[in-house]
């Protein structure tokens, strides 16, 4: 069975082995050189060439380039694994079996954009991993295998990262092993259910010091990395913040939020917040003075 794979994330890349480590017949590769806004991107080219698989660099995946280099090769699948632009109807019809979508989250419920990280940011306790059959809107195709995995409060964004992906590879091989013994199944999404997520910006990943500890906590975990990371801002610079412990501690009700409890080192505060403390473990160099306000 001829497989097209696009990608061009940390996610397509585990994807993409697996395809190779099961020996699918991966006839062509289209991804990326380079992406200004994809904070887990990767180059499959080198991938592509250790293994003999032909690979096309486009910018825009509904290009006639893109489209061409599809149609020549007679995918039977075409997989849309890790890529942020939506695939037009023409390339929709190019498979003789469909295209199939990744999303980790529990569809109907949580399209849209950023999935893991409104998950963690939210306090979710459960999301999903989901691949399914795409059509012409976003993350609304028939499912073809969902997985729920369950959010636990030391999770932060790289953990959750590597729990779903442990299980939609597990799912992929399944659903190719189904696509050639003739066994798929699939159920529709119900249209009058589920929500969508908007797309975050810059001022969704900054910290108020006015927020409780768990929301802080949420926010910051929720952004570390593989992703862009959380920030406040002091004497107008931005500073990142990658790992912080919720401290729960009486005789700080009389306190106001944003006051610098205790300075260990640049990068180790305890910081008054809305509703307890917030101890601040790894984040940029950042000289205070206990008892100043952020």
């Amino acid at each position: 069975m001829k497989i097209i794979f696009i990608g061009c994330v940390k996610s397509s890349e585990m994807f993409l082995k697996k395809l190779i480590e099961i020996n699918a017949e991966v006839v062509g590769v289209v991804t990326k050189k380079e992406s200004v806004f994809n904070a887990d991107f990767v180059d499959l080219g080198d991938m592509c060439e250790e293994n003999h698989i032909d690979c096309l660099y486009v910018k825009n995946i509904n290009t006639e380039e893109a489209k061409d280099y599809m149609r020549q090769r007679k995918p039977d699948l075409v997989l849309c694994l890790g890529w942020s632009q939506i695939l037009d109807q023409e390339i929709l019809s190019i498979p003789s079996k469909g295209c199939i979508g990744f999303h980790p989250a529990q569809l109907p419920y949580n399209r849209g954009r950023h999935p893991l990280i409104w998950a963690l940011v939210l306090g979710l306790r459960r999301t999903a991993s989901t691949l399914f059959l795409m059509d012409a809107a976003a993350d609304t195709g028939n499912i073809l295998s969902q997985e729920f995995v369950d959010i636990a409060y030391e999770d932060d964004a790289q953990s959750l990262y590597d729990k779903v992906m442990m299980c939609a590879v597990g799912q992929l091989e399944k659903i190719i092993s189904d696509f050639e013994t003739g066994t798929v199944t699939m159920r529709k999404q119900a249209p009058d259910e589920g929500n969508t997520w908007r797309k975050r910006g810059k001022e969704d990943g900054k910290i108020d010091w006015r927020m409780s500890s768990r929301g802080i906590y949420n926010l910051v975990r929720g952004l570390t990395k593989p992703y862009v990371g959380s920030h406040f801002v002091y004497h107008d610079r931005d500073y990142k913040v990658w790992k912080v412990k919720e401290v729960v501690s009486g005789g700080y009700e009389n306190i106001e939020p944003g006051k610098v409890i205790q300075v260990m080192t640049k990068n180790h505060f305890i910081i008054k917040t809305g509703e307890n403390l917030i101890e601040v473990l790894d984040c940029d160099d950042v000289e205070l003075k206990e008892g100043e306000y952020l």
